[in-house]
């Protein structure tokens, strides 16, 4: 099977699929354990009693989100485990790549609260929102966008 230059078979083709989500995972799961981390201690900070009904909201909003984005990001490992030596490499890299891409949106709802809340505190309610719609504009751009233009040129 030749495609894009290759030629291996389709579980070549899967195996190496695999491997290559795998490294993105270890990427994603790095960086959403450390917000979900962060996200977890705010609590137990002194001025966490200080935030207004609306942070209150948001923050707990970007931990269920936070929480979820990692729980997506480990679950394409989960399916694998469970499926492991089943046959069904195909299917558990199909299944994980579209489990990945949902974590992806997740995670750019995650990271563009998280900044929202910051800013909000910090500076103010609309400094935040200000903030909070230029990140996700920029991971948009960066996660949708790009790859677009890309598969468009391609």
């Amino acid at each position: 099977m030749e495609t894009d230059g290759r030629t291996e078979t389709p579980t070549e083709r899967a195996d190496r699929n695999w491997s290559e989500l795998l490294q993105e995972l270890r990427v994603m799961q790095t960086g959403t354990q450390i917000l979900t981390g962060f996200l977890l201690t705010l609590p137990f900070q002194s001025r966490f009693a200080d935030l207004d009904e609306y942070q209150r909201l948001v923050y707990l909003a970007l931990v269920v989100t936070a929480v979820l984005a990692t729980a997506l990001i480990l679950a394409p490992v989960s399916v694998h485990r469970s499926l492991f030596q089943r046959q069904l490499k195909r299917s558990v890299v199909t299944v994980g790549d579209r489990i990945t891409r949902v974590a992806l949106g997740v995670l750019a709802l995650a990271v563009t609260g998280t900044a929202l809340l910051v800013f909000d505190v910090v500076v103010g309610r609309t400094a935040g929102l200000v903030v909070g719609g230029c990140v996700l504009a920029v991971m948009v751009a960066l996660w949708v966008v790009l790859p677009e233009v890309l598969r468009r040129r391609d």
